[in-house]
């Protein structure tokens, strides 16, 4: 179907229409009206004045192979499956050579996840299909269609042709490198790539997928140089920036990546990962005023993001202010309380500032979030010593140990644990594991349980595993 009336026919064409349904008359439109109405209304999301402009114009045109085409795309996204096949099948009946009807049918079968039968009935399509400018869709949907069978070579074989087409069509050279990607052929994609800029060298996009493509093989040199290029292609091009810094970062240039961020800042709105960036990169710089300025402008920008209140609280940590720290990740937690990460460091901060029963509370938690880290467990384990509650202690252990089976860190203290308990026999038993296990662990039962360590039996079965 082809549309595009001149735009001043189209927005009379649209005013009449709309006018119609305001004083509810009935005036006349030809076919071709009524298909770039629908397809306004279609591109731009208003599915009922489409379906209405579609009944109108099956009233006034009831043979028009095209408005019934419109109709099946309406069953197809309304998931009227049956109905669109039963159109689509008398359609075919009056125009077998119909190219369209075959996109329409292949539509339909992509939706039911039949993605085999839809390249089939695509590529019938094609060989049904006039050789003009509108070959390039059909390509780009076998593309998709392979890209949703996992068949990466073929899918690029189709986005490849929509290049032949139009050297311009950038979403076909992100579906292709998508590909690259996908199977890991990072030096196939830089060839690609190369050879696409030969063509159209001032490409910013290609330019900014070649400086990722170095990026990942580790050409950190020649990742910049791609970067600078895009710049160079298109000035405001934000991604190239952004992706400039990163590098910069890597290289530990921090000033440069900093004044590459603040260029994304006065491009556009600000970005939380570009504030959170900057912050970093003043970080690295020991310029703590300004690094910590950038992160709090990070959790304005952005509440909901986790490395922001994450940054600010390792910040305050390593500062060894650990008030500040407990302050904002009690803030995280108020924001996102399903937040492991945030529970994590909601413990250790606790720890240091020796509130067992809170860390305690927040490694629980961690747990209960399924972060079954083993140091996790034992930190909660230790923290359980330290306030005598011995048997909880042992239960998180052996719930550890179902996670974390032969781990001598865990053995030695339901060694300690057990021989502290009085529980004698378990506590032996654990020990011979713990040590057969590594020995190299016995600091656990001196620097934990140290009463423990004074008992003849365990300092022989130490003693004898160290020869």
């Amino acid at each position: 179907m082809e549309f595009g009336l001149p735009e001043d026919n189209n927005n009379i064409s649209l005013n009449k229409f709309e006018s119609m349904l305001k004083t509810n008359s009935v005036l006349f439109f030809d076919s071709n009206e009524f298909e770039n109405i629908i397809h306004h209304y279609l591109e731009i999301g208003k599915i009922a004045l489409a379906k209405k402009a579609i009944k109108l114009g099956l009233d006034q045109h009831p043979t028009s192979i095209n408005l019934k085409l419109f109709q099946t795309e309406i069953f197809v996204l309304e998931n009227k499956f049956e109905e669109a096949n039963r159109t689509l099948e008398a359609l075919h009946v009056l125009e077998p050579t119909n190219d369209e009807i075959y996109i329409q049918k292949a539509n339909i079968l992509s939706k039911q996840d039949e993605h085999e039968k839809a390249v089939n009935t695509l590529l019938i399509a094609l060989d049904l299909a006039p050789d003009d400018e509108g070959i390039s869709d059909l390509y780009a949907l076998i593309g998709m269609e392979y890209l949703f069978l996992d068949q990466f070579e073929n899918a690029k074989i189709y986005f490849k042709k929509c290049l032949d087409v139009d050297l311009e069509d950038y979403s076909a050279l992100y579906n292709i490198v998508y590909c690259y990607d996908f199977l890991d052929e990072n030096e196939d994609a830089i060839t690609f790539l190369n050879t696409y800029l030969d063509k159209n060298p001032y490409c910013e996009v290609a330019w900014h997928q070649l400086g990722r493509q170095y990026v990942t093989i580790k050409d950190l040199d020649k990742a910049l140089a791609a970067f600078d290029f895009a710049i160079i292609s298109d000035d405001s091009f934000v991604g190239a920036y952004l992706e400039k810094g990163k590098v910069l970062e890597k290289k530990k240039q921090y000033l440069e990546a900093i004044e590459n961020y603040k260029i994304t800042l006065a491009l556009e709105e600000p970005t939380s990962f570009a504030l959170l960036r900057i912050g970093h990169c003043y970080d690295k710089l020991e310029q703590y005023d300004l690094a910590v300025q950038y992160y709090y402008k990070t959790v304005h920008e952005d509440p909901m993001l986790d490395k922001g209140w994450i940054a600010i609280t390792k910040f305050y940590n390593k500062q060894k202010n650990y008030q500040k720290a407990l302050f904002y990740i009690n803030k995280a937690i108020n924001i996102d309380g399903e937040n492991t990460v945030y529970w994590k460091l909601y413990a250790q901060i606790n720890w240091r500032l020796n509130f067992l029963e809170e860390a305690e509370r927040g490694y629980k938690k961690t747990l209960d979030l399924g972060n079954y880290e083993l140091q996790t467990w034992l930190s909660r384990a230790d923290i359980l010593i330290a306030l005598g509650e011995y048997e909880a202690a042992i239960l998180n252990l052996i719930q550890a140990a179902e996670f974390h089976p032969e781990t001598a860190e865990i053995e030695f203290r339901l060694a300690g644990l057990n021989f502290t308990l009085h529980e004698n026999s378990k506590g032996h038993y654990h020990l011979k594991n713990a040590v057969l296990l590594n020995h190299e662990f016995e600091y656990i039962i001196e620097e934990l349980f140290p009463k423990v360590m004074q008992k003849p039996t365990v300092r022989e079965i130490i003693l004898a595993s160290r020869k």
